[in-house]
């Protein structure tokens, strides 16, 4: 493996590692909790993850290739960080964003500029750096929500 196929597959892992967490920080949280604002701001655990597949798509999708597959759903139909759909749906949704991304990452070199323009994205590394820091960042904010939600912390794969 070169240097640079080792970088991307360190990267990946831990753009991996940050999505596993985000799921293992929902995990078991109830409907109702799932669902809950426990911060003035308003937004969900749920609707985070919404976000979450959303950042997914435009970075992988939009901003590295040029196109995005079509929303399952009209885009700005709820209130920001909020989701009226289904767990499930929101959940697969994520899912299915991180599996096409994981696709584009694997067959796309760590040094290819975007197809589509969004400053300062300039390679495939950027991106897979930037992506690694939004789901960090949100994984965060879901730990602290969960804590306040039902009192669980701790949660997660490491």
């Amino acid at each position: 493996m070169t240097g640079i196929d080792a970088d991307k597959a360190v990267l990946h892992e831990f753009l991996g590692y940050q999505r596993a967490s985000v799921l293992a920080i929902i995990d078991g949280l109830s409907e109702e909790g799932l669902r809950s604002a426990a911060l003035p701001s308003g937004w969900t655990p749920l609707g985070l993850v919404e976000h979450l597949g959303h950042a997914e798509r435009h970075w992988f999708q939009t901003v590295l290739t040029g196109a995005a597959v079509p929303m399952p759903w009209p885009e700005g139909d709820c209130p920001p960080l909020t989701t009226p759909r289904p767990t499930t749906v929101v959940i697969s949704f994520y899912r299915e964003q991180c599996a096409l991304a994981d696709e584009l990452i694997t067959r796309t070199s760590l040094d290819s500029v975007p197809a589509g323009r969004h400053e300062p994205a300039t390679d495939l590394r950027w991106i897979i750096l930037h992506m690694i820091e939004e789901t960090a960042r949100h994984a965060g904010h879901l730990d602290a929500a969960r804590e306040l939600i039902d009192g669980r912390t701790g949660l997660g794969p490491r």
